[in-house]
């Protein structure tokens, strides 16, 4: 068996493989043409999700390799608590069990490995640097199963494949949190090294700015837990429809939330102002359908303007925030303050309202502070001032 070769791969690095399941795949393979008759691997990786408590990587012999995410009912299952993975997450020891012998029944997480003629099963630990354990699991379907050579071979593994785990799981952790906290293009974008205080871009979007009316008297009679809760249900009506309509939540102010929807340089800005304004309708039918709120209805106002502005870094020298500024954001926020006044939910400026097409009835012209002509304001035909 040519083992040292593959744990000399490993170590520096598993090129060219470029992917986690590229570097399955290739592990595997060599691992086979070796003599050691792998069947299933897998590897089980916690990351830092607030959804997400792991991945799972699995190979099998003749098939693409299968990638899938446990939520955090997952791992506090009694099923999962039971099962070999979670006795070696506890323990950081490896198990070996007989799938062809009566050992394996008291598992029934290995119950489908059985039926499919698995015949032995090794879980082991894989230990990242910093002391975070994780899983990876070796199966076969040879008679008589894994040789007392193959077990020391796969276990002997371990090492070299958590520094190249833990590097791709590094990648992904950051990438998990550049997303949660400050929104996937600029996560993506601060991967790409633009980190540099000043660096900034002009773009087109449309831009999405909305708040909660009366937050402040829920604030003053609701203990903070409470309403902590009603503000994250509040935001769960939005984030999801602007995401799935192509925006980008960039901040939450509060009760206020600022979000664009990016305009490529072929972009059509019909197209990017009918999906912000489908998602402004989704997000009221959501946030009207809310039940048990202190107050009789949520009551809230969203504005939508399109135009250019600064996107990038804004700040200190070392605490910078990703973020957009402009005059067109200048101008969202007044609209914004104006459908508080107004008693609508959403107000469209003049140019996201031509953009709309049907639906869009005028307002008027108002006087907007920091803006020198009136500006006309447009709302949705079906609402009522």
């Amino acid at each position: 068996m040519d083992v040292a070769a593959i744990r000399e791969w490993l170590i520096d690095g598993a090129r060219p493989a470029a992917t986690p399941d590229a570097v399955m795949t290739e592990m595997c393979e060599r691992l086979v043409a070796s003599g050691i008759p792998v069947w299933r691997a897998a590897m089980f990786v916690r990351t830092l999700h607030p959804q997400i408590m792991g991945r799972r990587i699995e190979w099998r012999q003749g098939e693409a390799v299968r990638i899938g995410q446990a939520p955090y009912e997952v791992f506090d299952s009694a099923s999962f608590r039971g099962s070999p993975v979670a006795r070696v997450y506890e323990e950081v020891r490896s198990i070996r069990l007989r799938l062809d012998k009566a050992e394996a029944r008291a598992f029934p997480q290995l119950d489908d490995l059985c039926a499919e003629g698995g015949t032995d099963y090794l879980a082991v630990p894989i230990e990242f640097s910093n002391g975070e354990v994780h899983v990876g699991t070796w199966t076969t379907r040879h008679p008589g199963g894994f040789t007392e050579e193959h077990v020391a071979a796969l276990e002997g593994l371990s090492a070299p494949l958590a520094r190249v785990t833990e590097i791709y799981a590094l990648r992904r952790t950051a990438t998990n949190l550049l997303d949660t906290y400050v929104g996937r293009e600029a996560g993506a974008r601060i991967l790409a090294g633009q980190i540099r205080r000043g660096f900034t871009e002009t773009i087109r979007a449309a831009i999405w700015l909305s708040d909660m009316r009366g937050f402040t008297a829920l604030a003053d009679t609701l203990p903070p837990p409470t309403l902590l809760e009603l503000l994250n249900r509040y935001f769960d009506c939005q984030v999801p429809a602007i995401v799935k309509h192509g925006g980008e939540v960039l901040k939450f102010m509060g009760d206020g939330l600022l979000a664009i929807f990016p305009l490529s340089v072929e972009g059509d800005p019909h197209e990017v102002s009918r999906a912000a304004l489908s998602a402004a309708i989704e997000v009221r039918n959501a946030i009207a359908a809310l039940a048990d709120w202190p107050t009789p209805s949520p009551r809230y106002g969203v504005a939508l303007h399109i135009g250019e502005l600064l996107y990038g870094n804004i700040g200190a020298a070392n605490r910078l925030d990703f973020t957009c500024i402009g005059p067109a954001v200048n101008l969202a926020a007044r609209l914004q303050g104006l459908a508080r006044e107004l008693k609508r939910t959403t107000v469209l400026s003049a140019e996201f309202a031509r953009h709309c097409g049907d639906g869009i009835v005028p307002l008027g012209e108002f006087a907007l502070a920091g803006f020198r002509e009136p500006q006309p304001v447009y709302g949705l035909a079906d609402e009522r001032s």
